[in-house]
């Protein structure tokens, strides 16, 4: 690249957005003002979250398109519209991993390698952290850099990569405070961080039951909402990350004809033999399939089951999640809020190595309205003394709509 691109804030997001959804829906690639709209101001996979409206796009689109980074397409049928698609990477003549990782860094900002490996999943398949940052070092080196390397700030466990684009104005300014690296249970990448996830699980199952078995009897707004589950679904309930089987049972004896799903094949077998009435199954939440005695799930409760992942993979898991419900299906979640991440070595004098992460209620949030739901309601309560870990508790419910 010989000329220098220098993009503001709103060519960066527009330039992004073409960018990423010319790989994940090419089939309504190029997009019209409308999709590019929502693409730009959606509340998933975007940092800031944006609210650009039609004037703002439209004079950014006639910018863009005169610095010849923008072109303007008819739709090939029906209604004579306008289109728009991205040149960005022919003007920079980005290779193919190069291109993923310009779109990611132009959306969310500073990220490190972890994190950069995670959310180009759908862009481009990096095999690990090496690959990524390669590719980086690569685009680092050119005569005009695409990206740089960020010092570490307090907190953090890697450095960070920005694009050279544009401006970072706060990029490099030191926090008030230092902030955990909630990315950082992917350092290893997702397979390590779920096997390590699985052997805990497995190791504990008996002694995780014995603890846990009643823990719903000391915790009256739990069985309030799990009650409200089990009498709003209108059909076969999951209950995914079911560990022993108790919130499941809780929702059968409510009425609900519920499943259990669990990656831990222990916890599972630790479940049917707690409650041999009850169907229980290993599988991943990630990739739950359709009840087989209907087109969807009447609801889905996720009672802590979305503890150990990073906040990058909170909008794919509970967009997962929703695509199997039934429409009117309500999804059910329960989280620990924070901005942390607690590593257990030993629990129940079981030597384990896992990472329990809290997440910040709005980012949840953003997720579940990002998944399309609706008729959100979500609750904050205090943990119960004596009886729970010390932690704020997020609980979210949330509706599929009838039509989508």
């Amino acid at each position: 690249m010989e000329t220098e691109i220098v993009l503001d804030a709103v060519d960066q997001r527009v330039l992004g957005s073409l960018l990423e959804k010319q790989r994940t829906v090419p089939a309504s690639y190029p997009l019209t003002l409308n999709a590019l709209r929502g693409a730009c101001n959606q509340t998933s996979s975007r940092d800031p979250v944006s609210d650009y409206d039609d004037q703002v796009l439209q004079d950014t689109l006639r910018g863009l398109k005169e610095r010849g980074l923008v072109r303007i397409v008819w739709a090939d049928r029906g209604p004579r519209t306008l289109k728009y698609h991205q040149t960005l990477d022919e003007a920079l003549s980005l290779q193919p991993d190069e291109r993923a990782l310009m779109t990611v860094l132009l959306l969310r900002g500073a990220q490190a390698p972890g994190e950069l490996r995670t959310r180009t999943e759908r862009l481009h398949p990096f095999a690990d952290r090496e690959q990524v940052e390669a590719a980086l070092r690569r685009m680092a080196s050119l005569p005009t850099p695409l990206v740089r390397e960020l010092e570490r700030r307090p907190g953090q466990q890697d450095r960070r990569w920005v694009h050279l684009l544009g401006a970072e104005p706060v990029e490099d300014v030191a926090p008030a405070a230092p902030a955990a690296d909630l990315e950082s249970v992917l350092m290893q990448g997702r397979e390590a961080r779920d096997a390590r996830v699985v052997a805990a699980y497995d190791a504990l199952a008996t002694t995780y039951a014995d603890h846990l078995i009643d823990e719903l009897d000391h915790k009256p707004f739990d069985r309030w909402l799990l009650d409200r589950v089990a009498a709003l679904a209108g059909g076969p309930v999951a209950d995914v990350g079911t560990g022993p089987g108790h919130v499941a049972a809780h929702l059968a004896a409510a009425g609900a004809s519920v499943t259990g799903v669990d990656l831990s094949p222990a916890m599972v077998a630790e479940a049917r033999r707690r409650f041999p009435d009850l169907a229980f199954e290993v599988g991943d939440l990630t990739a739950l399939l359709r009840p087989p005695t209907a087109s969807g799930w009447g609801a889905i409760t996720a009672w802590y089951a979305l503890v150990h992942v990073a906040p990058s993979e909170l909008g794919p898991a509970v967009a997962s999640l929703a695509r199997v419900l039934a429409p009117g299906g309500w999804l059910a979640l329960a989280l620990h809020t924070g901005t942390e991440v607690r590593h257990a070595d030993v629990m129940w004098d079981q030597p384990v190595d896992v990472d329990f992460v809290l997440h910040d209620t709005a980012t949840v949030l953003a997720a579940v309205r990002g998944a399309g739901l609706a008729d959100l309601e979500w609750y904050l309560r205090s943990p119960l003394p004596e009886v729970e870990v010390e932690t704020e508790r997020l609980y979210v419910l949330a509706r599929r709509p009838e039509s989508r």
